[in-house]
C-alpha cells in the first residue's frame, strides 16, 4: 500500500459535518445486520470495519457463536457477490483460483474460474485445508489479483476474504502459515455471549419454522465512496509516533521500558501491521461520524490488529503467556500523546 495515510492538517468543519453524513449508512448496516444476529457487538463492528478499511477479517472462536452466519448476514445486506469455500483436508489450490481445462473440440485450454473471483469470500474453518491451499489465496489477498496458468486475472473489487476458525478442535488441522497470518488485517477472537444476550438469542431462535431475512442497505459504490473519506481523515503526528512506538514495542520492547517482555516474543509485528493499525483506527473513527483519529481509536483496534502478528517464543508458551497478554502491556507501557 502506498497511499498516504492522511492529510498534514486538521479538516474542516464541513468535511466533519460530511464525513458524519456519508457514515450515516453504518449504523443501518449494523442495525439490519441485527435483525439476524443477536449480540456479538464486537464481531460485527470489527467486520464493518475490515469492509471499510480494505482488510481481511478472521474470526477464531468455537463453533456456534455465530462467525459462518455474522458473515453471510454481511454479504446479504451489501449488493455484491458472495461465496463460500468449506475448507477440507482433500481440497486443492485449484478448487480456490481455478484451473485450466483442456478442450478436444478445440484443442486449447479454457479457464475456469474458482470460487475467489467475488466480492465476499467466506474461508470456512480454513484451517482444516493443508498450507499449499491456504497459500493459494496469498495473491488474491495481497495483490488483489489471481494467477492462473500464465495469465493473471485481477479479482472483483471491492474483494475481501472472512476466514473462520477452531481454536478448540485441533484434530486434522494445519496452522496458518505467519505469511497468511500477516494478511489478515484483523484477526478478531469471538467469544460467548452474556446472559442477557443468550436470553435475546433464546427468544429469536428457539423456533422451527421462522427464518429472518435482511435486505440490501449498502451497494460497492456507497462503499468505495466511504473509503475515500476514510483517507481523508486526519491523523495526528503525534499519534502516528505513538502507533509506531507500539509496533516497535512488539519487536524490540526493552527499547520501551519492557525488557520482561524480551523473552517471551520471537517475532513482532511487520510494517503491514503498522499501516493495518493506522486504517482501521480511521474506520473506527469514520464509523463514529469524526473526522479525526483518538488515541483511543488505536487503543480500542490493536489488540485485534497485533494479536496474530506477535509470535511468541516457546518460553511464552511454557509459562501461559499469550499475544494478547503481551499486547494489553504494551498499551499499558507506552506513553500515549
Amino acid at each position: 500500500m502506498t497511499s498516504s495515510l492522511s492529510p498534514s492538517t486538521p479538516p474542516a468543519p464541513e468535511e466533519q459535518e460530511r464525513i458524519k453524513n456519508e457514515a450515516s449508512w453504518v449504523s443501518l448496516l449494523k442495525q439490519e445486520i441485527g435483525q439476524v444476529i443477536v449480540g456479538q457487538k464486537y464481531l460485527i463492528d470489527r467486520l464493518v470495519i475490515g469492509l471499510l478499511a480494505n482488510g481481511h477479517v478472521l474470526l477464531e472462536g468455537v463453533p456456534g457463536l455465530a462467525k459462518t452466519l455474522a458473515v453471510k448476514t454481511l454479504s446479504d445486506c451489501i449488493q455484491g457477490e458472495f461465496k463460500r469455500i468449506q475448507f477440507t483436508p482433500d481440497l486443492l489450490p485449484a478448487d480456490v483460483v481455478g484451473t485450466l481445462i483442456y478442450s478436444p473440440s478445440q484443442g486449447e485450454f479454457t479457464t475456469k474460474k474458482g470460487p475467489i473471483f467475488t466480492n465476499l469470500l467466506l474461508a470456512d474453518e480454513i484451517n482444516r485445508a493443508p498450507a499449499k491451499v491456504q497459500s493459494a489465496l496469498l495473491e488474491g489477498m495481497q495483490e488483489r489479483q489471481v494467477t492462473i496458468g500464465d495469465e493473471t486475472f485481477p479479482l472483483p473489487s471491492p474483494f475481501l476474504v472472512l476466514a473462520t476458525e477452531n481454536p478448540i478442535d485441533q484434530e486434522g488441522t494445519y496452522p496458518l502459515p505467519e505469511a497468511q497470518m500477516d494478511r489478515f488485517m484483523l484477526k478478531l477472537v469471538v467469544d460467548y455471549p452474556d446472559r442477557s444476550e443468550e436470553l435475546k438469542i433464546l427468544d429469536a431462535n428457539a423456533n422451527v419454522s421462522v427464518q429472518r431475512k435482511v435486505n440490501p442497505v449498502v451497494d460497492a459504490e456507497t462503499i468505495f465512496r466511504s473509503r475515500k473519506l476514510i483517507d481523508q481523515i486526519y491523523l495526528d503526528k503525534k499519534l502516528k509516533g505513538y502507533l509506531v512506538d507500539l509496533v516497535l514495542a512488539t519487536r524490540k520492547p526493552a527499547e520501551h521500558g519492557l525488557s520482561d517482555l524480551e523473552p517471551f516474543i520471537r517475532f513482532g509485528a511487520s510494517p503491514r501491521a503498522t499501516i493495518s493499525l493506522a486504517l482501521a483506527a480511521k474506520a473506527i473513527a469514520f464509523t463514529q461520524g469524526r473526522s479525526f483519529v483518538t488515541p483511543q481509536d488505536l487503543k480500542d483496534i490493536a489488540p485485534d490488529v497485533l494479536r496474530h502478528r506477535v509470535i511468541v517464543s516457546y518460553e511464552a508458551e511454557a509459562e501461559n503467556v499469550n499475544s494478547d497478554q503481551i499486547i494489553q502491556r504494551i498499551l499499558d507501557t507506552v506513553p500515549v500523546p
